[in-house]
């Protein structure tokens, strides 16, 4: 079974072992194999303690120094071979099926994560994220691939000798298992308090490792605020928690052991001792002491090993439990719908009374929204931070579902369209575009799914006013751009962002406030690049200045969720509110108030210049004329 084929929701089970089962789907047989090589190779170990009990009262103690010592020497050759290739043959199917249900996890949570909805993605970390793919995914393929079989392999070998045994001695054999009760009880004991110890270690990892991820995509707001002690401080507190109980976790281990090392010492002590007396007693031959000694030190130290590996499954069932949380999140319904047209949609987009909230939100996001932006139509969102703009366009795409009321495109209800066919139609260019640590041309290419042609690409970039700039790089579309475009400057990275959704050429686009955060000559160009990429689609732009807006078909102004005011530019600038001016007017006339103040501070700055340096000259020249 291809590692791609597999459904792990399918191995959600109550039941753990159950579970792990289901897992294993695939990889059974070898697994299989792997604990018939662990059985073999324990029967063979018998075998040498039973040629070595024949060896000692049959060939030695009757002096038989010919051929048949040269055979019993074979034996002990070829059980030691036979041995040593069932051992090689399980540790090599064992590490094949535990590295491949690992891979196959990594694979399957991978792809998961990136199917799960915005809503679970808003309240999970991406630290927890992280650390249940890779540390927890380890976790489990260790558990498989040596805490498992060795539980295996020690039960077998605690049946195969305890059975030989009693088959030499019963009463030996019977006094030889007498503390394997109490360990049992005692690792049982370790085993629930480690489980709690590992589950809350692993949560802190989790919180460490989210703490250390968001300091990495911060650090450039971590340098420019010189808040390097702070963020310090910040680590030094979560990491101090961690080895808090990470030191707890390892007392339970050191308790443990010294536990379980004197509970088998005395007790392999006494059947050394008791077997000694019987040999000397002449209940049992040497030979036969000599095979129950080996019998005793395969029964009583695997036992004690059991009990650390029943205490070390717990690290393997808690990051299976973490693992299994996470399968069982329903993914994002990427396909479900009933209408998918044929062609593209032609961006008639009716809302009618239609109110959003979010999960576990303690008031509406959106009220009662009502309007209608056609074919080929600019709809301005304008608000104060926290008034429902980009909420608003996340229903378009379905990254959220309007809660009530009414959503159609095209006429028919936006619910209808599945997930995935939506997305296809609509462009998104946002305010801090996120570009992956790629090439120029593979950032443009992301979201087209397609071949495409070289042409192609620098039509989009020129449409863009970014491919001048893109074959000034000594490299052209090969550049890579470095972590989140870490390389291009804001503007380059928006231009980039523009090209890159005018090659999708999408019907529907959504300008996320997209010219808020460069400079005026870089936001010309942008300004440049939006117009060509607006051209006969259906766009809903997002602006906190009304510059960014005033060429809109319909401008929506938003406050708490609610649409205060609509019209043209016009329109707004016309109509009156509450407070006499409409909140449209009075944000405008606040920002031609602020540009007013801001260029005429730089006209008297521009002027003082002018004089200091004329000052300068005529001070020079009169110098001269003394000298």
């Amino acid at each position: 079974m291809a590692v791609s084929d597999f459904d792990l929701k399918n191995t959600v089970s109550d039941n753990r072992l159950v579970g792990l089962w289901r897992m294993m789907t695939g990889f059974r047989l070898a697994y299989l194999g792997a604990l018939v090589g662990v059985g073999v190779a324990a029967v063979l170990q018998i075998g040498n303690s039973l040629l070595l009990r024949y060896l000692v009262d049959d060939v030695l103690a009757q002096g038989r120094f010919d051929r048949t010592l040269l055979l019993v020497g074979l034996g002990f050759v070829a059980l030691a071979l036979g041995e040593g290739a069932s051992s090689f043959l399980s540790g090599k199917l064992t590490a094949q099926s535990a590295e491949g249900i690992a891979r196959r996890l990594r694979n399957y949570l991978y792809d998961h994560i990136q199917r799960m909805s915005f809503t679970y993605h808003d309240h999970m970390e991406t630290g927890e994220l992280i650390q249940r793919a890779t540390s927890d995914v380890d976790a489990i393929r260790r558990f498989l691939a040596d805490q498992a079989i060795n539980a295996g392999r020690i039960a077998l070998l605690f049946v195969v000798n305890f059975t030989a045994l009693s088959i030499l001695n019963v009463r030996l054999a019977l006094l030889s298992i007498v503390v394997v009760p109490l360990i049992v009880v005692v690792s049982i004991f370790f085993f629930k308090r480690v489980t709690k110890a590992y589950e809350a270690y692993q949560e802190q990892e989790a919180k460490l490792s989210t703490t250390l991820q968001e300091n990495l995509t911060g650090v450039r707001v971590v340098k420019a605020f010189a808040r390097q002690g702070y963020e310090q401080e910040k680590f030094e507190q979560d990491n101090w928690e961690q080895y808090q109980r990470g030191r707890r976790l390892l007392t339970f281990h050191s308790l443990f052991w010294p536990s379980s090392d004197v509970l088998c010492g005395f007790q392999m002590l006494g059947a050394f001792l008791t077997g000694a007396l019987m040999a000397i007693n002449g209940t049992i031959t040497v030979g036969t002491y000599l095979a129950a000694a080996r019998m005793i030190i395969w029964l009583i130290w695997p036992m004690r090993n059991l009990g650390r590996l029943i205490v070390q499954m717990s690290t393997g069932i808690v990051s299976y439990n973490r693992v299994i949380e996470l399968i069982k999140e329903e993914r994002e319904p990427l396909d479900e719908g009933t209408c998918v047209p044929d062609g593209n949609v032609q961006g008639d987009l009716v809302f009618e009374d239609v109110s959003f909230e979010y999960e576990n939100g303690d008031s509406r996001v959106l009220r009662n929204i009502s309007f209608r932006c056609k074919p080929g139509q600019a709809v301005a969102l304008l608000g104060s931070t926290g008034s429902g703009k980009t909420s608003l366009v996340n229903l378009l795409p379905r990254f959220y579902e309007y809660t009530s009321g009414s959503l159609t495109l095209d006429g028919v209800e936006l619910k209808e369209y599945p997930r995935g066919y939506l997305r296809q139609q609509i462009g998104i260019v946002e305010q801090e575009p996120f570009l992956f640590s790629r090439t120029i041309r593979e950032n443009i290419t992301y979201g087209v799914g397609r071949d495409v042609s070289d042409a192609e690409v620098e039509a989009a970039a020129q449409a863009a006013a970014i491919h001048d700039v893109i074959t000034s790089f000594p490299d052209g579309y090969d550049t890579l751009v470095g972590e989140r475009g870490v390389t291009l400057s804001g503007g380059q990275k928006q231009r980039v962002a523009i090209a890159r959704t005018l090659l999708k050429d999408p019907r529907i686009l959504i300008l996320d406030d997209a010219t808020s955060s460069v400079d005026t000559e870089t936001e010309g160009l942008i300004r440049q690049a939006l117009q060509y990429l607006m051209q006969g689609r259906t766009t809903f732009i997002i602006a906190h200045r009304i510059q960014s807006v005033m060429d809109a078909d319909l401008i929506l102004v938003l406050d708490h969720g609610r649409i205060v005011q609509r019209g043209t530019h016009e329109e707004l600038m016309a109509q009156d509110g509450p407070e006499g001016r409409g909140m449209y007017r009075r944000i405008y006339d606040v920002q031609a108030r602020i540009e007013d103040e801001l260029e005429q501070e730089l006209s008297d700055q521009t002027a003082y210049l002018w004089e200091t340096e004329e000052v300068e000259t005529e001070q020079k020249g009169l110098a001269y004329v003394r000298v």
